[in-house]
């Protein structure tokens, strides 16, 4: 890996700012897609959020879905969804929504699928959640990714001066908005699992962010004469070795869950896969360059004079 970039050097000097106005437009362009798809399609909610079945069999031999659909069908049970796991095919995922059962109800009709399906298939895992817990872990959900954001904004904004703040704020929400629009987009499952995976991607699209201030925060005491313009641009340039390298090290592993993880980590990888990408990029192009609209020397200047202007 270090072959492939060794042309990234602490002398590497890309004009990133040059093309920062068509990056806001692009920027822009996927927030609006991404609501848009958040309004219109909304989420594929999993089971721990909506209440219903989960199911995973186990057969000797690759399943025929047709038939075991067809099987299915005598079960009094709606939209249930079937989808094979592993590339044997002799395991398959049954999802069936249940929102208007009660955990009894819901038992009874795992009774009647294993009725249904007789002793040929091995039941290797079963889970109930009723409406109730669903709508309870749906709030909680939400309630958490809050605090969490929150909390990270506190952090940044007691750390760096307020510009700074509101740059990593903007690159924070506009990572969370586009990757949870591809999630909407591409109707991946919506679970506990994947509100952790934001989580996670909200700390780690931050960190990257607090790297780069921190280097344009030491570039400009180091570099009382030269041009914000030049100074974001060298600020950039000077941490692009271990963006790239962090980023491409975070990427590889989450890929790797992604493709061998199977069904259950699915949502969770490329929820990663997809802020990491779409994190180090606003880290140059929303976060970095946005800067460029405030005097940062006139703020430094005054964080030296005061250092607790931020606080009072």
């Amino acid at each position: 890996m270090l072959k492939i970039f060794s042309w990234v050097t602490k002398d590497t000097n890309i004009d990133f700012m040059k093309v920062r106005k068509a990056a806001y437009a692009f920027s822009a362009t996927l927030i609006a897609l991404s609501i848009i798809s958040i309004v219109v399609k909304g989420f594929n909610y999993g089971i721990d959020f909506s209440g219903g079945i989960l199911m995973e069999i186990k057969s000797e031999s690759p399943i025929d879905v047709e038939d075991l659909r067809k099987q299915l069908d005598k079960v009094d049970l709606e939209d249930v969804n079937l989808q094979s796991i592993g590339e044997t095919g002799e395991e398959i995922m049954i999802r069936a929504q249940a929102k208007e059962l009660n955990e009894q109800e819901q038992m009874a009709a795992v009774n009647q699928i294993k009725e249904v399906l007789g002793d040929s298939y091995e039941y290797r895992r079963t889970e109930l959640v009723g409406p109730q817990v669903g709508g309870e872990l749906k709030k909680s959900g939400v309630i958490a990714s809050v605090i969490a954001v929150l909390a990270i904004s506190l952090y940044i904004w007691f750390r760096f001066e307020w510009q700074f703040a509101i740059g990593a704020m903007l690159g924070l929400i506009h990572d969370l908005v586009i990757t949870v629009g591809l999630l909407s987009f591409l109707q991946f499952d919506f679970s506990l699992t994947t509100v952790a995976a934001i989580l996670t991607l909200a700390g780690y699209t931050v960190n990257d962010k607090v790297v780069t201030y921190d280097r344009i925060r030491e570039n400009l005491r180091k570099f009382k004469k030269m041009s914000q313009y030049d100074l974001l641009n060298k600020s950039i340039n000077d941490i692009l070795s271990r963006t790239i390298l962090t980023g491409f090290t975070t990427l590889f592993a989450a890929l790797a869950l992604l493709i061998w993880g199977g069904d259950t980590l699915r949502s969770f990888a490329f929820t990663i896969v997809a802020g990491v990408i779409i994190g180090t990029y606003s880290s140059i192009y929303v976060s970095g360059v946005f800067l460029n609209l405030f005097d940062l020397r006139a703020a430094s200047e005054e964080k030296d004079i005061n250092p607790f202007g931020n606080v009072g």
